[in-house]
C-alpha cells in the first residue's frame, strides 16, 4: 500500500509567493536580521529538497513493505508445503505430524451431524 506523498506545503507556497514579492520590491532586499531574499530563498531551497527526501523515503518504505508481503506470501506457501511433505512422509496420524505444527486425524474433532428435530432447532 503506498504511503500518502507530502505536497508542497500552504506555507512553502506562501514563502514562494512572499519571495517573488520581496525581489519585486528589490532584488536584494535585506531587512535586517538575517532575512534578506537570498536567505529566504535559500530556506525555500531547504524545504524543498526536504520534500525530495520525504518522497525517496516513502518510495523505499513502500519498496521495502511490498517486500515483505511478498515473503510473506512465499512463507505461508513454503510452511503449507512443509506439513504436506511431513505428512505424506509420516502420516496424518503421526506424532511427527502434529510435532510440525498439524492436528492429527485421531485428533480432529468431527462435527455431529443432528440426528431429531429439537437438535436440527438449536
Amino acid at each position: 500500500m503506498a504511503r500518502q506523498k507530502k505536497a508542497s506545503t500552504a506555507i512553502l507556497a506562501k514563502a514562494q509567493q512572499r519571495l517573488i514579492g520581496m525581489k519585486a520590491i528589490d532584488p536584494k532586499l535585506d531587512l535586517g536580521n538575517g532575512l534578506t531574499t537570498v536567505s529566504f530563498e535559500r530556506e525555500i531551497g531547504n524545504m524543498r529538497q526536504k520534500i525530495a527526501a520525504y518522497h525517496m523515503l516513502l518510495a523505499q518504505a513502500d519498496a521495502a513493505s511490498n517486500e515483505l508481503e511478498e515473503l510473506d506470501k512465499r512463507l505461508a506457501e513454503m510452511t503449507g508445503r512443509v506439513l504436506a511433505g511431513v505428512a505424506a512422509q509420516y502420516g496424518r496420524a503421526s506424532s511427527e505430524y502434529e510435532k510440525a505444527g498439524g492436528v492429527r486425524l485421531g485428533d480432529r474433532r468431527r462435527r455431529r451431524v443432528p440426528t431429531t428435530e429439537a437438535e436440527m432447532a438449536t
